[in-house]
């Protein structure tokens, strides 16, 4: 029996299976669902054992527990592997919009709608039936890799305790690879592979003037007021030709090749459309020299998240107010640092805070840092062609612009990161009835099953 035929006759226990894991409500964000997620992790555990791996464990962390699994190749000297996902699920309000309860997973048509479908049950599931078909169609016993699940419990809520998690378990994790399969496509018919994702910052800026709010008539015009100056600092954050103007905060990007350049290019984008679904946003805006995709996929970012200050309610109040407030979020690209961009912006502030006008820079957090895997790796060439293997089609590259743990993975065990993921954007991830494609699933499985072949020979 071949891989695919083997996916075909076991489809059906798949997805009863992955329903099963799917009605268990693994909340992370809910103190209330500790219990639940806890439940999760359980499950996946006694299925990673009855799928055949010799070794599973559970992982706890100062948070919510983490599911590990290892199986051994019959090489020992054969590559290492770590697939990395997650099993706890976003929270689902509003419940009115659902079409059915969130946790009652059911099939419409070639859709399985319920939460953790898509991000990240879903895609997680999928390696365990591709292992089982690549033993199946070779007869071995054993995988030509040697294959290390760890699939965490916090990602969504910002993965608080994963990196430390990495460092105490760093000599059972060693690998050559990472494989993460919590990403997307661009389409059903147009297979893709992300190839990196970029990091976050974000920055609160307070600026304060006079002690109380002024009378204009009496004051203005003749004391420094932090509305006009918060307006002039966030104006300035970028150029005329759309770059931010911070200092340094272009140094060392890795740069878009042509070849990215030329893949990009290749994908059947619509700008009108896009932009209907930007809100129905009336022009595409960025930095220059970069198309729409560029910009989203590969380029860093300076955004205004909110500003405030003054008087805001109903009908006119002549003031000076005595304070102005200002949210910022920097999207970052591989070769910055989020720490790099912080002092960035306190030394910004402070070389254009006018006299009479105190400022202060409050940093929420260490940020989240990003990460890039170079097109011709040998990872990412193997997982390529295990890709166009099951698709039997060419496989582009795109990067997504959100943010996740993966740093954090490919700096503290020192391996190569490969993107791995059949969701799509419409699967309405993090939104009411998140869905996923399920003959798209069984193309990862098939994909999961070529895969561990290719990297025997390809790393």
């Amino acid at each position: 029996m071949d891989v695919r035929d083997y996916i075909d006759a076991n489809a059906s226990g798949f997805f009863d299976a992955l329903k099963e894991w799917l009605a268990i409500p693994s909340i992370s964000g809910d103190p209330g669902r500790r219990d639940d997620v806890r439940r999760s992790a359980e499950w996946l555990a006694a299925h990673l054992r009855e799928t055949g791996f010799p070794i599973v464990e559970i992982w706890e962390t100062e948070g919510l527990p983490a599911v590990f699994a290892e199986w051994p190749a019959e090489n020992p000297a054969a590559p290492r592997v770590v697939v990395y996902g997650h099993h706890d699920v976003q929270p689902v309000e509003p419940l009115d919009e659902w079409e059915t309860a969130p946790f009652v997973p059911f099939e419409k048509g070639e859709q399985l709608i319920g939460r953790g479908a898509s991000d990240d049950k879903g895609q997680v599931f999928f390696h365990t039936l591709g292992l089982k078909a690549n033993l199946a169609a070779s007869g071995r016993t054993a995988p030509p890799v040697t294959v290390k699940m760890l699939i965490e419990g916090e990602e969504e809520s910002g993965s608080p305790h994963f990196a430390d998690l990495l460092r105490a378990n760093k000599d059972r994790l060693a690998c050559d690879a990472i494989v993460v399969s919590d990403t997307t496509m661009w389409a059903a018919d147009v297979p893709s592979m992300c190839t990196g994702m970029r990091g976050l910052t974000e920055a609160d800026i307070s600026l304060y003037g006079p002690s109380i709010d002024l009378h204009s008539g009496s004051f203005g015009g003749a004391v420094p007021n932090p509305l006009h100056a918060m307006a002039e600092l966030l104006a300035g954050l970028h150029d005329e030709r759309g770059r931010v103007t911070l200092d340094g905060f272009y140094d060392g990007i890795v740069e878009l090749t042509e070849e990215e350049r030329a893949m990009f290019a290749k994908f059947p984008f619509d700008e009108e459309k896009w932009l209907e679904t930007a809100g129905e946003s009336g022009a595409a805006y960025g930095e220059e020299g970069f198309t729409t995709l560029e910009r989203v996929w590969a380029r860093p970012t300076a955004e205004v998240n909110g500003m405030w200050g003054g008087h805001t309610g109903p009908g006119g109040k002549t003031i000076v107010p005595r304070e102005a407030h200002a949210k910022l979020s920097f999207r970052l690209v591989a070769g910055q640092e989020p720490e790099q961009v912080q002092d960035a912006v306190r030394k910004y502030v402070a070389e254009r805070t006018p006299p009479g006008i105190r400022a202060e820079v409050r940093i929420p957090g260490p940020g989240v840092r990003p990460c890039f895997s170079p097109i011709d790796s040998p990872g990412v060439q193997a997982a390529k062609r295990a890709m166009e293997k099951a698709f039997g089609t060419e496989v582009l590259f795109t990067r997504e612009g959100g943010s996740g743990p993966e740093a954090d993975l490919t700096d503290i065990l020192e391996a190569p990161l490969v993107f791995l993921g059949v969701g799509l954007d419409e699967d309405q991830i993090h939104a009411p009835n998140e869905k996923v494609d399920m003959p798209l699933l069984l193309k990862g499985a098939e994909t999961a099953a070529y895969l561990w072949d290719e990297f025997a020979t390809g790393l």
